[in-house]
């Protein structure tokens, strides 16, 4: 989801070592297969700044699986409420998801293979955690912020077990490191929150069985686009104002220069003949006459919706702001 690490990229994108079910469609009609039960829903396992829970009904108007659609790629997934929406719904050939946030792609994968193992971790720290009192409370959510950025000694289900407990627990439910990459957030107010969903996480675990995550530059996916791939696209927010700077999911930040280098990009998928959809802020909600994205993206539909704004320090800069949705498949 974010900028590139300059460490070696045999390292840096790995791909898991699993195969796709092959699934026998009679026909391009059948490439897609709406499922019934919503008892089989999936939700994202994760609290996530930015996330599209609350946009979904109006993204998913978007999906154009009524078109000769058999892959879908999400390069920046973060928390995966579009994901979770298109497994839960449609039967597709092919989806990779992605993201340069090393600890949520190892928390993908360690669900995805060993969800068993990440639940029994999860039912100890919430066992711990909830008989304290709230002093009692902020010394062992300390105590865990430490070990989970001690990632060293870690195994990989004690770093994933440590950050769903830190994201049920902190403040907001945000995901920020600075840039020496430590997770930096305070613990939040809550009473008893749920640490353990472990119903959630065994749908989720079933969901992504047949799902391709990779951990790395949303560049090097280019190899797996076609005129068949619908690409979903949410990179960190442009600011959209001095103060609002909330990028840093990862050490990195996400600037100007790499909006227009993920703004040629997806020109790239769009000569290839794939279908996109990128959400991002609009500048207009504070700046009337910044049209940054309006030029950047002008050969393209660009539609403002309504979302609401929950992360702010100052309670009365949240609520009702404007958001973009821009394609090029769908006119207005």
């Amino acid at each position: 989801m974010f900028e590139n690490r300059k460490e070696d990229k045999q390292d840096f994108f790995q791909v898991e070592n699993s195969m796709f079910v092959s699934l026998d469609f009679e026909n391009t009609q059948n490439i897609i297969n709406k499922k019934n039960s919503e008892n089989n829903f999936a939700k994202p396992f994760l609290k996530w700044a930015g996330g599209k829970g609350q946009l979904i009904n109006i993204i998913s108007s978007y999906y154009p699986f009524s078109q000769k659609i058999t892959k879908y790629i999400e390069p920046f997934v973060g928390g995966g409420a579009v994901l979770f929406d298109i497994l839960n719904n449609f039967v597709l050939e092919e989806i990779y998801i992605n993201d340069c946030n090393q600890e949520l792609i190892t928390a993908y994968t360690c669900i995805k293979n060993n969800v068993d193992d990440v639940i029994t971790l999860l039912y100890q720290l919430q066992k711990e955690f909830l008989p304290l009192n709230t002093e009692e409370r902020k010394k062992y959510y300390q105590q865990k912020r430490e070990q989970f950025n001690n990632k060293k000694i870690l195994s990989k289900l004690e770093q994933t077990s440590l950050l769903l407990f830190l994201n049920k627990t902190c403040f907001n439910g945000l995901y920020r490191v600075n840039r020496k990459k430590e997770f930096n957030v305070p613990m939040g107010a809550y009473k008893n929150p749920l640490i353990c969903n472990e119903q959630n996480l065994r749908l989720v675990s079933e969901k992504l069985q047949n799902v391709i995550i990779t951990c790395g530059d949303y560049k090097d996916l280019l190899t797996l686009i076609d005129n068949k791939t619908f690409v979903y696209f949410d990179p960190p927010y442009r600011p959209i104002t001095q103060t609002a700077s909330f990028t840093s999911y990862t050490e990195n930040e996400f600037s100007d220069n790499q909006q227009k280098e993920l703004a040629n990009f997806i020109d790239t998928v769009n000569d290839i003949g794939a279908k996109f959809l990128l959400s991002n802020s609009d500048p207009k909600n504070y700046d009337e006459n910044d049209n940054f994205f309006d030029e950047l993206y002008a050969k393209y539909c660009i539609k403002r919706v309504e979302a609401t704004r929950m992360i702010n320090c100052k309670s009365e800069a949240r609520g009702k702001i404007k958001e973009l949705l821009i394609t090029n498949f769908r006119e207005e």
